[in-house]
């Protein structure tokens, strides 16, 4: 696969296409995308994602608008990347593209640079400025160009369609197995690893806090999660606190990992990635850290029991 961020330096005879921001890759669009490489196989043509970086409704509209990510773009790339396209461009999305209009980034982008012979696109997918391009649009400019569209209808979890909106909500209220099933993958991110109070180590439960490199990275609900870490390429198992602590009257939001089997001083100021695998339990106030470390023991036997099954692959 070929990443083009300059939009000049590719012009394509012929593609396959499909755009979108591509807010966490999920099964939806893994749908859409293996649909983008059966037609362009068909047509003997090249495949083409289109997306935009940073996240169009970080910079349209007020604050209360934005939204915090799902996956960075180093993880969409990689993603993306497993699906064999061609090629992924990556527009930055700036006040000329926001202003651009649902005909003339048609026109100026997607015909000018790439010439396609099909366009792939979701039922609800919107472009252009104050999204004018939509679907019924879409469609009848297809037909006007003598361009062929494939419109994917959304996949259904149940009564749900999958989308980056809903997978959003769901990490955010801790249904992180309905969620990693929505994406088709486990929730993570990467984070840093920073010093902290060093209190886990005096309660025989070291742990290692972490910073998200992302600083739009959503975050699950408060809680404990039984989660998954890759460091230097192997996985690590383990138990993280995301919360205030309130036992110890702590107010700031820490995001600390306890791993099964590995030792984290050696850790420090390196970039892991992690996984939340399954919310254990709320962030509970003790009365004593004695009581605090006897729900420790508890929520590690719980991990390492969740631990045997997801090694199972259960």
């Amino acid at each position: 696969m070929e990443i083009i961020y300059e939009i000049d330096k590719i012009k394509l005879k012929s593609s396959v296409t499909t755009m979108g921001s591509y807010d966490g890759i999920h099964r939806g669009h893994f749908h859409i995308i293996n649909k983008v490489n059966a037609i362009s196989n068909q047509l003997n043509t090249r495949s083409v994602v289109i997306t935009f970086d940073p996240h169009p409704r970080n910079l349209i509209g007020s604050p209360k608008d934005k939204v915090k990510l799902l996956m960075s773009l180093e993880k969409k790339i990689e993603l993306i990347k497993s699906f064999s396209i061609d090629y992924l461009v990556i527009l930055k999305f700036d006040t000329i593209l926001m202003e651009m209009g649902a005909e003339e980034f048609l026109k100026k982008i997607l015909i000018k640079n790439f010439s396609p012979k099909c366009i792939v696109s979701g039922d609800d997918h919107t472009f252009g400025y104050n999204r004018s391009g939509d679907i019924n649009y879409l469609r009848k400019f297809c037909i006007a160009n003598n361009i062929a569209l494939e419109v994917v209808k959304p996949l259904k979890d149940g009564e749900m369609s999958i989308s980056s909106t809903n997978i959003r909500n769901l990490i955010e209220n801790g249904f992180m197995r309905r969620a990693n099933y929505e994406l088709g993958s486990m929730y993570g991110f990467y984070a840093k690893v920073v010093r902290g109070s060093g209190r886990g180590k005096k309660l025989k439960y070291p742990t290692a806090n972490l910073m998200p490199v992302e600083k739009d990275q959503l975050l699950p609900k408060i809680g404990v999660y039984f989660t998954k870490c890759i460091i230097n390429g192997l996985s690590r198992y383990g138990m993280c606190n995301f919360g205030v602590r309130p036992t110890f009257g702590e107010i700031d939001l820490v995001l600390e990992v306890h791993l099964f089997d590995d030792e984290l001083d050696n850790l420090y100021d390196k970039c892991i990635w992690i996984e939340f695998l399954e919310r254990v339990r709320n962030e509970i106030k003790f009365s004593s850290v004695e009581e605090l470390i006897k729900q420790l023991e508890k929520d590690k036997s719980n991990c390492l029991s969740l631990k045997y099954k997801y090694e199972l692959g259960e």
